[in-house]
């Protein structure tokens, strides 16, 4: 039930980001995509699920992750082929915000499963090297790294030679500086998370020992 739960709050943050970050926001004077807010907390779930179930369940949940998110797509673009009721006025706007450019998605599918695979292979590297120790060490350590990894993926695949190298940089340091502020805001929930959580997990068959 635990999982579950986990999984479905990792699946839900990873859709709303992929649906809302069409919309542009202005943060501090910077401007960046919406799912920010959403993304970033992902990494915090994937944490979570390695740290009580292991490396090999987390990775099923960020595979699970993925097809979510393909699917997302087709249904999407399933919406928009629909031919739209003759009284319905809606359809422009439906395109301008749902409609996904290839670029921009192909961009979005490889930066996730790069950073999330990442992201769970440092983190248990980490629990490793630090005897299960420090959980604040391999949340920070994994999630800061997989981030950059995240952000530079994404921007340079989706935005290389469309926009001047000098908005390209400063797209990438701007979404990676407030990445970072909500991977060490985080850390707290992380511990909470495992605190409370750790003792009514019930072990799964082939789930490797995770406390």
């Amino acid at each position: 039930m635990v999982l579950a739960v986990l999984a479905t709050l990792f699946v839900t943050c990873l859709i709303t980001a992929n649906i809302i970050t069409v919309k542009l926001v202005s943060v501090w004077g910077w401007v960046v995509p919406a799912g920010i807010i959403a993304y970033p907390l992902t990494f915090l779930f994937t944490d979570v699920i390695t740290e009580l179930y292991g490396r090999k369940i987390a990775q099923r949940v960020v595979w699970l992750g993925f097809g979510a998110s393909i699917l997302m797509v087709i249904l999407v673009v399933g919406g928009k082929l629909l031919p739209p009721a003759s009284f319905w006025e809606g359809q422009a706007a439906y395109d301008s915000i749902l409609g996904m450019v290839p670029r921009i998605v192909l961009a979005s599918m490889i930066a996730y499963l790069v950073s999330q695979h990442h992201d769970v292979f440092a983190f248990q590297f980490w629990r490793q090297k630090t005897k299960a120790r420090f959980l604040w060490l391999r949340n920070n350590a994994s999630t800061m790294v997989s981030q950059a990894l995240d952000t530079g993926l994404f921007i340079t695949i989706a935005f290389w030679g469309t926009v001047p190298n000098g908005i390209l940089v400063n797209m990438l340091v701007t979404q990676y500086v407030i990445k970072l502020a909500i991977a060490a805001l985080d850390t707290p929930f992380c511990y909470l998370m495992v605190y409370f959580l750790k003792n009514k997990i019930k072990p799964l068959a082939g789930a490797e020992a995770a406390v």
